[in-house]
């Protein structure tokens, strides 16, 4: 059974999502974190102009998601989540890959993302993208049960000849 769920895993697509997609994105949010996020605030996040929502759908099933979000120069991991049922699959770092590929189209240098400092899997994901530890901030899970927050930070300057042109990516 694990290997049929890879097998439909690897043929996800991973593409820009729209507003019209964020109750499912809460949903899916809700599964990965102790206080998800509600549909009106993933829309509200959605609807800024510098602000990416990748998702990874098998037909019309939500698999995962990640959000970023760009400021001048600066790009920010806002979130990612992966259905339980989904995880370890590889659809995390699909998901990333993407949303560093549309901070890349956006010139982006550097991308920060927090994550909590025992979340082991997160961790590996991050380090395999080139994210290192900038800093810390202490006690900043405490309330959902978690320890620190350590912020990551990569580089993407490296990664802008990667990045395909705005209209040659797949959208909702």
């Amino acid at each position: 059974m694990m290997f049929m769920r890879r097998w439909r895993a690897a043929g996800a697509r991973i593409l820009p999502l729209s507003a019209n997609s964020s109750a499912a994105l809460a949903r899916l949010h809700a599964t990965s974190f102790a206080r998800g996020w509600t549909s009106q605030e993933i829309a509200e996040l959605m609807a800024g102009p510098a602000v990416d929502v990748i998702g990874a759908k098998l037909g019309s099933q939500m698999l995962g998601m990640a959000m970023v979000r760009c400021a001048a120069d600066e790009g920010e991991v806002l979130t990612i989540a992966v259905a339980p049922d989904w995880r370890g699959m590889g659809l995390a770092g699909r998901l990333l890959g993407e949303a560093l590929g549309a901070l890349a189209r956006r010139r982006t240098r550097t991308c920060f993302l927090e994550v909590e400092e025992h979340n082991q899997a997160a961790l590996a994901l991050y380090r395999r993208e080139g994210f290192h530890e900038n800093g810390r901030r202490k006690g900043y899970y405490r309330d959902e049960g978690g320890g620190d927050a350590l912020i990551l930070a990569c580089s993407l300057t490296d990664r802008w000849w990667l990045a395909p042109p705005p209209d040659a990516v797949e959208s909702e």
